[in-house]
């Protein structure tokens, strides 16, 4: 290759490119090239080559000097030496490629920091935010239990959506989902809510685009999903329904519309779906054969739809598909297909942030990829799915709507607020438990023995109060003593005792239903007449009422595992 097509401009060496500023001495990159010929031709020319071209020619790093004498100089020896070329010193080839990793790694930085950018604002870009006000968190993620509520709305936007009825509504809580992850992120819950249980719907508070708020008046046996749309109100009206009914506060919310089912589905490349028997739903149109299939946009709304095809075609049985078919959906987002393939991930990512709505605490793409990550930690063999305990509405002589069942729902209820896993854990995190349930077996001391004072640290006014007032005549503990308010709020509950009294904090801990986690035993005995300590936490929900639930959920309420694929019948 001559020296003129070295000197091309798709030819230059990138580490040419390097030239030292004499007034910072730093070395700093020249992509301006009209000035004159390509360094690399200076760096590689002959003695001809710079007799033709001058001897001005500038220095880059790595380059050492060959320019030859035109005159007065060293003769023939001189020309002789300076018709070859001269053999690179190891240091000056150790130095163009530093020059050269250097200036390569800069700019892979820098592109990749601009990308990261560009795509951080493109998905921030994607997510509408809501402002609920007080209900919920504050916070992405909470040290101890999550809570969040997954609504799927019916209302109508989009293209092809118009066709489904109810034009122009506001849309409903149609689809909703509390999902609980427990403190330790070993397991989760997902209870779907009924749409058509009948409940208090309560007073709650909405902001406009203004920031001005208003107050929507509470209605008493309403159907659930009127908690959403109806009367002005917000996803944090259904949030506050969730926590009136259930005693569990959700932290945070995402809804979902039709356009959303549809694009989330697409972007995963499909959900493998199973039917126990062929579908041909012309309500829906919905068709499906016998066994497994993958559906996507259009085909996997249909399915989330119907309710003619399953069961007795109620709401719960279609209840039940919705659980198969997210416990699917969660299982292809974590499968290794999706984790390591960039372009489904970015996909899924761009198709998941435009069609969430959210509270505004997780309102950007960083603080949704952070929660994401805290609920990705759940095995899901350990995500159960199952619906509220309900039993049909005794007030309607042809039962259409459901309430909750009053044993098994507050039962369950009950295990969601004391963090109890519906699931089974690995054994080390079960033994880890092992320790602090220890402290609820042994002897339990006489009521008339318990000595205790009450704090309430929780959202009850006058919970102490009332919580004395029942031990002593529901439960003969003479010795309990109203201290009123806690200096501060606390979430749950504690039994603070000394070693001595071990057997008087088990006896109250069965009486007030306490969990092994509410047990603090302190390292030294208690003197004289010293009482032990029980502070109400906001997990407190009233005197009598237990404030764990059972040790396992009842076994007539079905339950499934997200981890195994089941065939809707």
């Amino acid at each position: 290759m001559d020296a003129q097509s070295r000197g091309r401009a798709d030819d230059i060496d990138p580490a040419d490119q390097w030239v030292l500023n004499p007034h910072t001495g730093n070395y700093e990159l020249r992509l301006d090239q009209s000035a004159g010929e390509s360094p690399v031709a200076a760096r590689t020319a002959t003695a001809e080559d710079s007799g033709r071209r001058g001897t001005n020619s500038p220095e880059v790093p790595g380059q050492r000097s060959r320019r030859a004498s035109q005159s007065g100089g060293r003769g023939a020896e001189a020309t002789a030496t300076a018709g070859r070329r001269k053999r690179k010193a190891p240091k000056a080839r150790r130095k163009k490629a530093l020059m050269w990793t250097g200036g390569v790694t800069a700019f892979l930085v820098a592109t990749t920091a601009v990308g990261a950018y560009i795509l951080y604002e493109k998905l921030n870009g994607n997510i509408d935010a809501i402002d609920i006000g007080d209900q919920g968190s504050k916070n992405v993620v909470s040290e101890g239990p999550m809570n969040i509520l997954i609504i799927g709305t019916d209302k109508r936007t989009g293209k092809g959506n118009e066709g489904y009825g109810d034009k122009g509504s506001a849309g409903h809580a149609d689809t909703t989902i509390l999902f609980h992850v427990s403190e330790d992120r070993t397991n989760a819950t997902a209870m779907s809510i009924p749409r058509d249980l009948k409940t208090e719907i309560p007073e709650c508070e909405t902001k406009g685009s203004d920031g001005a708020s208003t107050t929507i008046p509470g209605t008493p046996d309403e159907r659930f999903n009127t908690s959403l749309g109806q009367s002005g109100r917000n996803p944090g009206c259904t949030m506050k329904t969730v926590e009136n009914i259930t005693g569990v506060k959700p932290d945070h919310f995402m809804m979902v519309d039709f356009n959303a089912v549809k694009e989330l589905t697409t972007a995963v490349g499909g959900v493998e779906v199973c039917m126990a028997k062929p579908v041909d739903d012309p309500k829906s149109h919905l068709k499906l054969p016998q066994g497994t299939s993958e559906v996507q946009g259009e085909m996997a709304l249909a399915l989330l739809r119907t309710r003619h095809s399953f069961g007795n075609e109620s709401d719960l049985d279609r209840i039940k598909v919705q659980q198969q078919f997210l416990a699917s959906m969660i299982r292809e987002m974590k499968s290794s297909d999706t984790l390591t393939n960039p372009k489904k991930l970015y996909t899924l990512a761009d198709a998941a942030t435009n069609a969430l709505t959210v509270d505004t605490a997780i309102g950007d793409a960083k603080k949704l990829m952070t929660l994401a990550q805290e609920i990705g930690k759940v095995d899901t063999k350990n995500i159960t799915f199952l619906t509220m305990p309900v039993i049909d509405n005794p007030a309607e002589p042809k039962p259409i709507t459901v309430v909750v069942d009053p044993v098994k729902g507050e039962q369950l209820f009950a295990m969601l607020r004391s963090d109890t896993s519906l699931t089974e854990v690995k054994q080390k995190e079960k033994a880890a438990k092992g320790k602090q349930a220890a402290l609820l077996k042994g002897p339990k001391a006489a009521p008339a023995d318990v000595r205790v004072d009450v704090l309430n640290g929780g959202e009850i006014a006058g919970a102490a109060g009332a919580t004395v007032t029942w031990l002593q005549n529901q439960q003969g503990v003479l010795k309990s003593t109203n201290k009123a308010n806690a200096p501060e709020k606390i979430k749950k509950t504690t039994l603070e005792y000394a070693p001595n009294q071990a057997d008087q904090a088990r006896a109250l801990a069965e009486m007030m239903g306490l969990p092994a986690a509410a047990m603090k035993p302190g390292t030294a005995d208690a003197e004289g007449l010293e009482a032990m300590v029980l502070t109400l936490g906001a997990d407190f929900k009233g005197a009598g009422i237990p404030i764990t639930g059972p040790a396992k959920i009842p076994a007539d309420v079905e339950k499934s595992s997200a981890d195994k694929a089941v065939c809707a019948k």
